[in-house]
């Protein structure tokens, strides 16, 4: 089955017309949000000036068939402290919010659509090849 986890700024690129990010999903059997992406996308709406709109619009986004909301779970933890550790190791670190995405993407074995770079850290975290890439 595939399964694709979207990232904040691919939701964003997504909205903003991106024919790449449209594809990917349009091709997923399931689209998977974090709580955390949910979070940072309604800490973004709330520094616009449109913010009720947006959450519309995510909200009919999150209705669809396939798009599910996974939750935080204690698995999700046990994935966040296996990556930190490795990358605070490594010497690696990234964004906290981000540790939790990939925790999330790796405990539903979802692929991650991002344009974030620093996910490249994250040891066997599966990446969406970006428009450029392809």
């Amino acid at each position: 089955m595939s399964r694709v986890l979207i990232d904040t700024n691919a939701y964003s690129a997504l909205l903003a017309g991106d024919s790449h990010v449209a594809g990917v999903l349009a091709r997923s059997e399931v689209v998977l949000l974090s709580p955390v992406v949910i979070g940072e996308l309604y800490e973004g709406f709330l520094n616009g000036l449109r913010n009720l709109e947006n959450r519309t619009i995510l909200q009919r986004f999150r209705e669809r068939p396939r798009t599910v909301t996974v939750p935080i779970t204690g698995t999700t933890a046990e994935w966040f402290a296996q990556i930190k550790h490795g990358l605070r190791r490594r010497g690696r670190p990234i964004p906290i919010n981000d540790v939790w995405i990939a925790a999330s993407c790796m405990e539903h074995g979802a692929t991650l659509l991002t344009f974030d770079s620093h996910f490249e850290a994250v040891d066997g975290l599966r990446l969406h090849p970006r428009s450029s890439e392809i």
